[in-house]
């Protein structure tokens, strides 16, 4: 049986705590943050857990 291939493009995203939960970065951060209001902006550049449902495929393609 091979070896199961990381996938590299997760690997970059997304980081796995101790317990095995996937921590990601959130969404529209890139540009144009100058019109949003700074709460906003504070929140959005907080870590985000993915959701449970989601996890498995996702230590799946990371090989873990």
């Amino acid at each position: 049986m091979p070896k199961t291939k990381t996938h590299k493009g997760l690997k970059k995203r997304v980081k796995v705590t101790a317990k095995k939960k996937v921590v990601r970065s959130r969404a529209f951060t890139g540009h144009l943050l100058s019109g949003r209001p700074s709460k906003r902006l504070r929140k959005l550049h907080k870590k985000a857990v993915v959701f449970k449902g989601e996890t498995p495929r996702i230590l799946r393609a990371l090989g873990e």
